[in-house]
């Protein structure tokens, strides 16, 4: 069991947009072509902040549309959040705010052994790293920038110490596979 960021980012460092925008992705890469649905086949529960919440019901769900399509997880999925958020007929979602480390432990029981996916945003991602609950980072780097944006990580990761390359994989012309494994600093490491 392992708890990933699974996520991709504009050659500059970019997840989104400044308005919550991932439509660059969508010239980029058929996602059917890349490693998600291998990824997701071993996912047994997922953490997002109310960010990404909404985009998805803005964007994949679209309820105000009437052109509503059903929530895409079949995992439990923890929403992370400091406001009331609408949650969504049939699907199994948490809405949580606070502290990630017991939010954590009750979606390591909920996932049953398969990994947990930190879907976004790179705040929420940071939160889990802080606590040493990351234990790997897979990115897709488009050939896009932004310029600006929501940053992929929002935090300060130092060097080989922290973040050791696995592996490298070309997805067409578009992008990019990274893929790393998080190091957790040992007591001695930390500095209070």
């Amino acid at each position: 069991m392992t708890t990933q960021y699974y996520t991709a980012s504009s050659l500059d460092g970019f997840i989104a947009t400044e308005d919550d925008s991932i439509e660059w992705l969508d010239a980029l890469a058929d996602v059917t072509l890349t490693s998600y649905p291998g990824f997701i086949a071993n996912v047994g529960a997922l953490a997002m902040g109310s960010a990404t919440y909404e985009w998805m019901l803005r964007h994949v769900l679209k309820p105000a549309t009437g052109d509503a399509a059903p929530w895409p997880y079949t995992q439990p999925t923890w929403v992370f959040s400091s406001r009331a958020l609408e949650p969504i007929d049939g699907a199994e979602i948490h809405m949580v705010r606070g502290d990630v480390r017991p939010v954590h432990a009750t979606m390591m029981q909920a996932a049953a052994g398969r990994n947990i996916w930190i879907v976004g945003g790179g705040d929420l991602v940071g939160q889990f790293y802080d606590a040493g609950l990351l234990d790997e980072i897979i990115v897709q780097i488009g050939s896009v920038t932004l310029g600006r944006g929501k940053p992929l990580l929002p935090r300060r990761i130092d060097g080989a110490k922290a973040l050791r390359l696995t592996s490298v994989e070309r997805l067409g012309d578009g992008m990019a596979e990274l893929r790393y494994d998080v190091s957790h600093p040992t007591a001695a490491e930390v500095t209070p």
